[in-house]
């Protein structure tokens, strides 16, 4: 996303423009800032180490985080953006312009967004939808939570890295379109990998009972683009390079707790999403390899209990889960 943004704008304003990067491991970003000078050469990248250093150089601000409680730790804390865009001038704060696209706690994002706006800056949630294939070929979708005027200020922005940009509704929800979309992803793929399993015990080749799923009505992103069965499908996704490069076990299970949890607080049953959310967090306490992997490793999982089932000389069980 940042290559995209840095890289695209960079071509668009013949290199006129300040850019500033920042990561908890301060390497990646010192890496990423030599790749781009390197094909870039004369574009000003400064590395920051913190986020208020990195807030008091930007206009706009981007972050994208793993949880609730890093976006808290980078924008609310001592040496984060909301204390560093108090110490700006006032036409600095109010022309600062802060996307957050974590997917994290609605609630959460409402506080940190309405701390933001304390200050006079303008923030929106903008969670996406596409994974790492996605986010590469600048093919991602925006779930926007702001205003009007907040969603027209940020919509070029995020159509440098990103097809469709979507406004739900005011903050928070854009986090909640996303929950909801990474529910129903994180219950597809548990049963494409049920499916894709079974249909090989059955002695169906993966490529043939993958072109019937993604032609039929089982047809879904989590078979057709992100299917977990090496050879399936004629594209690479992470299963064809041991799960590695996608978007990880531990986060979806973090994102099915997020929609647990708000099922629970409006009183909204989830059976599927509270089942799912079991799955992944067995997925990674069995096979605690699995929790850094793509979340279609969840085929892993399962396969590797069936081999625990035939192990026991009962083949024609499989163990549940």
């Amino acid at each position: 996303m940042a290559y995209n943004l840095f890289s695209r704008t960079i071509t668009e304003t013949n290199g006129n423009t300040h850019f500033v990067v920042c990561d908890a491991l301060l390497d990646s970003a010192r890496a990423f800032s030599e790749n781009l000078t390197a094909q870039f050469p004369g574009t000003k990248i400064q590395v920051a180490s913190t986020p208020a250093e990195a807030a008091v150089a930007s206009s706009t601000i981007i972050t994208m985080l793993p949880s609730s409680p890093h976006v808290r730790q980078v924008y609310s804390e001592s040496g984060g953006i909301v204390n560093a865009l108090r110490s700006l001038p006032a036409d600095d704060q109010q022309s600062t312009l802060c996307i957050d696209s974590t997917t994290l706690d609605v609630q959460v994002a409402r506080e940190i967004a309405a701390e933001v706006h304390t200050t006079g800056a303008t923030m929106v949630d903008a969670p996406v939808s596409g994974g790492v294939a996605g986010a590469k070929a600048a093919t991602l979708s925006f779930l926007v939570g702001g205003s009007e005027d907040a969603f027209k200020r940020v919509s070029p922005i995020l159509s440098i890295m990103g097809k469709k940009i979507i406004h739900c509704g005011p903050s928070g929800a854009g986090l909640g379109a996303k929950i909801c979309n990474n529910m129903v992803l994180g219950v597809q793929q548990i049963v494409i990998a049920e499916a894709m399993l079974l249909g090989q015990k059955l002695g169906l080749e993966p490529a043939v009972l993958a072109g019937v799923i993604n032609s039929s009505t089982g047809a879904c992103w989590a078979s057709s683009v992100n299917n977990p069965v090496p050879g399936a499908i004629p594209t690479e996704p992470p299963c064809t390079r041991n799960y590695d490069g996608g978007f990880a076990t531990s986060l979806m299970l973090k994102d099915m707790g997020l929609a647990t949890e708000i099922g629970d607080t409006f009183g909204s049953p989830l059976p599927l999403g509270e089942a799912a959310e079991k799955i992944y967090a067995d997925v990674i306490e069995q096979e605690p390899e699995l929790a850094r992997k793509d979340f279609s490793s969840v085929y892993q999982y399962l396969r590797l209990a069936s081999d625990r089932e035939a192990r026991k000389g009962r083949p024609g069980q499989s163990e549940r889960v």
